[in-house]
């Protein structure tokens, strides 16, 4: 349903974007995730028909982005970072305002039925002026679901609300997305992982990732993490664990667990298990751990020539 191929925006004399290429398909729900500054906001202007691009090829539900405008914003919604909302109208009448706007049949009906969708249909009639942040997030997500869009373009829905709105929003991404294409970006890495298909990490213009969450643990981190808890003491056990073959690091955590790694290629758990019975220690838990989509971020967005995480 989106379809990416060499995609360049220059302003002035500074590439944003630098000929990326990715797609999305019906029913999949990619996240979009990047520093500030890295190129997410632009592209997503750009697959909305906000702006055109300097070069390369996108399409959108099929039309290109170019030449089909018009047949790209019929199916496409849009929710902004910031909603244009009307504080003095209600949520029905802005909704149908904006269904008139948009040259929508039945505009009445189809207002009622996005604020049903986003679970607002019992505040039809209250202003939007008394909604709380995750209310008004919740009426910008309906008029993106005004003209049933096939593909949904989400910049930040989840910012600024607290933890109760955060999962509500959450869910009803999930839900939409079902029978829809939803890109969306969002700085909350733990979202992207629990509800993403596949994520997109861009960085200073670049797209530096596109996978699951979890291959692109497993192709970045090249080894294996386990973690062990044994009962009572265990001061000497890291070294013990240090020594045997093939482990590349031992941690103690501050919870009083272990924490070892092991090259992909030389699997070290037989033998750490064994080091830890013959050494008299009760394993109570032995379970491996994967890289945080944070870690994955943080390391494939590092400024490698100085070490430090981009801006």
């Amino acid at each position: 349903m989106i379809q990416v191929n060499g995609l360049i925006k220059d302003y002035g004399s500074r590439r944003a974007l630098n000929a990326i290429s990715f797609h999305a398909n019906q029913g999949e729900i990619v996240g979009f995730l990047g520093p500030n500054g890295a190129g997410k906001t632009t592209t997503m202007r750009i697959l909305t028909g906000y702006m055109p691009p300097t070069e390369g090829e996108v399409t959108v539900a099929g039309y290109d982005i170019v030449e089909e405008s018009l047949e790209v914003r019929k199916r496409v919604g849009y929710l902004p970072e910031t909603v244009p909302l009307y504080n003095d109208m209600t949520a029905l009448d802005y909704l149908r305002f904006m269904a008139d706007l948009r040259h929508i049949p039945n505009s009445e009906e189809r207002a009622a039925e996005a604020l049903e969708n986003v679970n607002l249909g019992n505040r039809a009639n209250s202003f939007v002026g008394s909604f709380s942040k995750g209310m008004r997030q919740r009426v910008g997500l309906a008029q993106a679901l005004l003209h049933r869009p096939e593909v949904l373009i989400l910049d930040e829905p989840t910012i600024g609300l607290d933890p109760n709105q955060v999962v509500e929003i959450r869910e009803l991404i999930r839900e939409i997305g079902k029978d829809r294409t939803v890109l969306f970006s969002t700085h909350i890495l733990s979202e992207a992982q629990q509800i993403c298909d596949r994520v997109l990490i861009i960085n200073k213009g670049k797209i530096v990732a596109e996978d699951t969450p979890e291959n692109l643990q497993s192709r970045l981190t090249g080894a294996q993490r386990v973690v062990i808890r044994v009962r009572g003491e265990s001061d000497d056990l890291p070294a013990k664990i240090k020594k045997v073959k093939g482990i590349r690091a031992v941690e103690t955590k501050p919870d009083g667990s272990i924490e070892f790694e092991f090259s992909a290629g030389q699997d070290a758990r037989p033998q750490v298990a064994k080091t830890v019975i013959q050494g008299g220690y009760d394993l109570l838990e032995f379970r491996p751990v994967g890289m945080s989509l944070e870690e994955i971020f943080l390391e494939l967005t590092r400024d490698t020539s100085t070490g430090k995480k981009s801006s």
